[in-house]
């Protein structure tokens, strides 16, 4: 069994066609198509069912890629051990960043991790915490940086980093702006029961804000109308500095402009801030190094806001 030929059958299988398998593999479509068939001569039965635009795996060629994908996590795992008993630092992460927010903490934190570890070469994928999850549990994502609720963690491992207050935010035209508080002081309370004739931007569905949000308008049994909903954190405090709308967002995205003012809410949301990876898998010293500048780039930009 070649190591390689694991990686072939992986890729069709990721791409569920050979045609985009070999241009990623970067091999000629026919090598790739020699080495399929070889293997399936080898075992004796077909991998894949094929057509023309969709491949899908056989029950032989899912039993195929799952343990391929355990043969070369088991490859990884051992170069990694060793590199790191011998101090070699090199290699490759593959690390998940959620949009926005994760891509400003890598651009903040890779230069010292590149300081440190020069010819570990990361791979950084932006990426939904469930598109992250995923690939986790597939194998193909070292670790994911993501933003999520107790209840969302899957049964791989997750490193607290910190935790984070989901706030509300107001135009300070608003007729309740007196009532609001500034950042770096304690936030007065209020329910959104007293917003449900307000216009709110929100994040899109299949996000965890919005996700936080939903739960919290179904607990108070309301329904907002909703203005704009967006993938972006900063568009949804932009709306609200301009006297737009309202709208709850992580308390990182809010600034001490005088045009916003803001609240705790009632139900007191936050999410948690944390690094995961395939639970029982090994965590190199680089990964580690990585996680620790994630702990104290969160850690300096939280204490800018108490």
């Amino acid at each position: 069994m070649e190591l390689k030929q694991l990686e072939y059958i992986i890729q069709i299988a990721e791409d569920n066609n050979i045609t985009r398998a070999a241009e990623k593999l970067f091999i000629t479509q026919s090598a790739l198509n020699q080495q399929l068939l070889k293997l399936e001569n080898e075992l004796g039965t077909q991998l894949f069912v094929r057509s023309r635009n969709n491949w899908h795996l056989t029950q032989a060629g899912a039993i195929y890629v799952e343990n391929a994908k355990s043969i070369l996590l088991i490859k990884k795992e051992t170069y990694n051990k060793i590199n790191d008993l011998l101090e070699i630092k090199e290699g490759t992460l593959k690390i998940g960043l959620t949009p926005e927010r994760g891509t400003d903490m890598f651009a903040a934190i890779y230069p010292g991790f590149y300081n440190k570890y020069p010819k570990v070469k990361i791979e950084p994928l932006e990426m939904t915490v469930k598109e992250q999850q995923h690939a986790i549990s597939q194998g193909n994502l070292d670790i994911g940086f993501v933003t999520l609720q107790q209840t969302q963690k899957t049964k791989d491992t997750y490193i607290p980093i910190c935790s984070e207050e989901i706030i509300l935010c107001i135009p300070s035209s608003h007729p309740l702006a007196h009532l609001g508080g500034r950042l770096r002081e304690p936030l007065p309370e209020i329910s959104l029961n007293h917003f449900v004739e307000d216009s709110f931007a929100v994040m899109r569905n299949g996000s965890t804000l919005r996700e936080i949000y939903d739960d919290i308008l179904a607990e108070d049994d309301i329904s907002p109308p909703i203005l704009l909903e967006t993938r972006s954190c900063q568009t949804l405090f932009e709306l609200v500095s301009e006297g737009i709308c309202c709208s709850v967002l992580p308390i990182s995205y809010a600034s001490s402009s005088s045009n916003v003012s803001y609240f705790s809410l009632r139900q007191h949301p936050v999410w948690e801030i944390a690094a995961s990876f395939k639970k029982d898998s090994y965590l190199n010293q680089a990964a580690k190094e990585l996680i620790s500048l994630c702990k104290e780039y969160w850690e300096r930009k939280m204490s800018g806001l108490r």
